[in-house]
């Protein structure tokens, strides 16, 4: 390897046979299909990527358990983020017990897809934090832009939380963004909070093009820095706007004006800090 490690930090793999995707429906007929590590590997060796953080697709801890086996039997996969009901009675045994796989590196509870905007702030959720925090264990944040403040307020509760924000929230990429930036922006000023560079071509609401993700890529290295910024492809949900080798292409292109040691942090040092690979 002649460049410091490339690392995906947010893919998917699943199996439609498992049957716990509910949002996977068949109108989303481009990616309602499997996907395995097989296909992600031919996508790597393509774009020249190292490893990978395989991240929770299905709210089930079965599909944690199957997203860990996944990476147990792929030396190219470093972590997984999965799932546990945080809301369960014994969650803080069922973490304690995944988090015997060193593989996995952290949680992620599907917050765009809860009705209630402020359940991340509910009471009986703070074992878990707290457990997190002493398992050295991640909380990747799955958030719209209507979620911010809360989220702001839970990172004020829990300090020692360490918090990624999946996708960069999810801007209207082609819409007004001041509310989005402003909020991220309150975010942003809190120096242990990072943010993923992925997920934005789906949230193109014109043609995905470069020119149309420069605005929020440029707000987002100018919120952030690439210290706190890590790519990710959002594989295979990208699909649906691009394929992975064209996001990764646009995602040079809007930080070829960045130094050289800012570029490997972006896209492979702070996965690897953030996520303590080894």
């Amino acid at each position: 390897m002649s460049h410091p490690p490339r690392i995906d930090s947010h893919m998917h793999v699943w199996q439609l046979s498992r049957g716990d995707y509910g949002w996977l429906t068949p109108d989303l007929s481009a990616i309602y299909r499997d996907f395995t590590i097989e296909d992600a590997r031919a996508c790597w060796t393509q774009a020249g990527i190292d490893y990978a953080i395989l991240v929770q697709a299905a709210p089930t801890l079965e599909e944690t358990r199957y997203l860990l086996s996944v990476a147990e039997s792929e030396p190219q996969v470093k972590g997984v983020v999965g799932w546990i009901d945080m809301l369960a009675l014994d969650a803080v045994s069922h973490l304690e017990r995944l988090a015997s796989n060193k593989l996995l590196r952290g949680i992620r509870p599907m917050l765009q897809d809860i009705p209630d905007d402020g359940w991340m702030l509910k009471a009986e959720l703070t074992p878990v934090y707290r457990a997190l925090v002493e398992l050295r264990l991640c909380f990747d944040a799955l958030v719209l832009p209507r979620h911010l403040a809360n989220l702001s307020r839970l990172i004020d509760r829990h300090p020692d939380l360490k918090i990624v924000v999946d996708h960069g929230a999810k801007p209207p990429i082609g819409e007004r963004l001041d509310l989005w930036h402003k909020d991220l922006a309150r975010l942003a000023s809190i120096p242990h909070v990072h943010c993923k560079f992925s997920g934005l071509v789906t949230e193109c609401r014109g043609k995905t093009s470069a020119e149309a993700l420069e605005p929020v890529a440029q707000a987002l290295l100018a919120l952030f820095g690439p210290e706190r910024l890590m790519f990710g492809s959002d594989w295979p949900v990208c699909t649906l706007r691009s394929s992975y080798v064209q996001w990764w292409q646009w995602a040079q292109e809007l930080t070829a004006h960045l130094p050289a040691n800012q570029r490997n942090a972006l896209f492979g040092g702070t996965a690897h800090r953030f996520y303590g690979l080894s």
